[in-house]
């Protein structure tokens, strides 16, 4: 292996664990902060990011001669925003090099040209936070970079304070406990990156049933991240991209429970659920003392109840843990996941929790509490996306400018990268599913239904369920939810 030769302030590719190369710098550590014992390293800060961390010399490479061979193995949103900081960075202090050497001209003529500055500056924070201005930082990032905690931890023996971000996305996620006190529920935001901030992929073998819109990303995230999984999916020909990308393949739902150790499920509604796991060669066959059932799919507290009952009953293990997000979170790993039932197996979870969300949230109580929150924080969702539609339906019924009520919504509180989204998408006529119109309008049935179970009255969310049943009668349930849009054009 050639000699690395490096001194603070040259760029980098850096690689820790099991992430790919990422561009990095150089740079004096904190004070704090010894060097590890042993090898050799580099304490090097990662562009695009708030993290750094001590890096072996035989995981750097100088950055420009890899440049074109890294930007071709790594095609993520974030590793692209990562490398055009690099660039941005290196205009800046070619810029201050060029300012430096014109001032040094005018006064040094006749003398021997000064050695040109280095262009590498210590204290260039933009570029490493991956921003030059707040809104691309919200954009791009829906948790600014401001409120981020490093969390301090160790990987192979070497101190760090943070992971760099992946192909997918960095890990930036927020510790923190909250108890409420409402009856025999309490909540705990736990921080997805574990106790030491790491992701290192569980040795247990995973299992994943489920291949849509959410499952497909959440799968490349825990291979990505180094998990072992075996996949099934009803359509089977949805498996080969991923048995390509290393996942094995069950035949069977009871088959890849029989082979894992966790087996994590994610389908599209309370009758789905249960045929898997009830069905002919579902997961209760499968099901062994001992062997983990996560039920991800977003269905009603009476079916969690009754799959967690008969995983039990088997000796298994169980744990609902729906997630909130849309196939593009699902994709960057950036899912919010909420989880119920054995807090064993919540912990057990950590690594592959890690992968797929940003943050993971545990509710104590019995199993069917995350679904209640789930369906609670859908209906909100799927309310607030059927009042934007029928604001800019009446914008345009009054002559106003639909383009300029989003600009003006966009800047005032309720601005958000989601209302951005859904609104271009809507004036592009774009409806490309990234969360299906008929599961929201599920969502909002069971929500329904719920709020009857204890007497609390819905109307908003009954008034909302209407518009979406009317835009699944216009054959809009295989578009995303902001089609409900068109029920009001029709």
């Amino acid at each position: 292996m050639a000699t690395v030769h490096l001194r603070i302030g040259d760029l980098v590719w850096g690689k820790l664990g099991r992430y790919p190369p990422w561009p990095g710098k150089v740079v004096s550590p904190p004070k704090d902060l010894k060097k590890p014992r042993g090898k050799k390293c580099f304490f090097v800060k990662f562009f695009g990011t708030e993290d750094h961390a001590w890096i072996k010399v035989e995981q750097l490479k100088p950055y420009h001669p890899h440049k074109e061979e890294m930007i071709k193995i790594n095609k993520g949103k974030r590793f692209q925003q990562a490398v055009d900081a690099v660039e941005e960075y290196l205009k800046k202090a070619k810029g201050k090099d060029q300012s430096h050497s014109d001032d040094k001209s005018k006064s040094d003529k006749g003398r021997k040209a000064a050695k040109p500055m280095k262009i590498i500056e210590e204290d260039d924070e933009d570029a490493f936070k991956g921003g030059s201005s707040d809104k691309e930082q919200t954009d791009s990032d829906p948790e600014p970079s401001s409120v981020r905690r490093l969390v301090a931890g160790t990987v192979s023996g070497f101190k760090w304070e943070s992971s760099p971000a992946s192909s997918m996305e960095p890990i930036t996620k927020r510790l923190k406990i909250v108890e409420e006190d409402t009856g025999s529920t309490s909540i705990q935001a736990a921080d997805s990156t574990a106790i030491n901030g790491s992701i290192t992929p569980t040795d247990k073998r995973i299992g994943f049933l489920g291949l849509g819109l959410m499952g497909s990303g959440v799968v490349s995230n825990l291979l990505k991240m180094g998990h072992v999984v075996t996949v099934w999916n009803r359509t089977a020909e949805k498996c080969d991209l991923f048995i390509q990308e290393g996942a094995r393949l069950g035949r069977t739902p009871a088959e890849v429970v029989s082979m894992c150790d966790i087996t994590f499920s994610c389908v599209s509604d309370p009758k789905a659920a249960r045929d898997l796991v009830l069905g002919p060669s579902g997961v209760l066959q499968g099901i062994r003392p001992g062997k983990c059932y996560v039920e991800m799919s977003t269905v009603d507290p009476e079916t969690i109840t009754e799959l967690a009952q008969v995983i039990t009953s088997r000796g298994g293990r169980f744990l609902e843990a729906p997630v909130s997000g849309s196939q593009q979170l699902s994709n960057e790993g950036m899912l919010v996941i909420v989880a119920a039932g054995d807090r064993s197996v919540y912990e057990d979870c950590s690594s592959c929790f890690q992968a797929m969300g940003k943050t993971s949230f545990f509710i104590a109580g019995e199993p069917g509490n995350a679904a209640r929150m789930m369906l609670i924080l859908n209906m909100v969702q799927g309310s607030f996306m059927a009042t934007i539609a029928e604001g800019l339906t009446l914008a345009q019924a009054t002559g106003q400018s639909q383009q300029t009520f989003l600009d003006i919504l966009c800047q005032g509180q309720m601005a958000s990268t989601f209302v951005d989204q859904k609104c271009q998408n809507i004036l592009q006529g774009n409806f490309k599913p990234d969360y299906y119109l008929k599961h929201i309008q599920k969502d909002l049935r069971l929500a329904i239904s719920m709020g009857d179970s204890v007497n609390h009255p819905t109307p908003m969310a009954a008034a909302a369920n209407e518009v979406y049943k009317r835009a699944k009668a216009l054959d809009q349930s295989d578009n995303d939810m902001s089609a409900v849009y068109r029920a009001y054009i029709h």
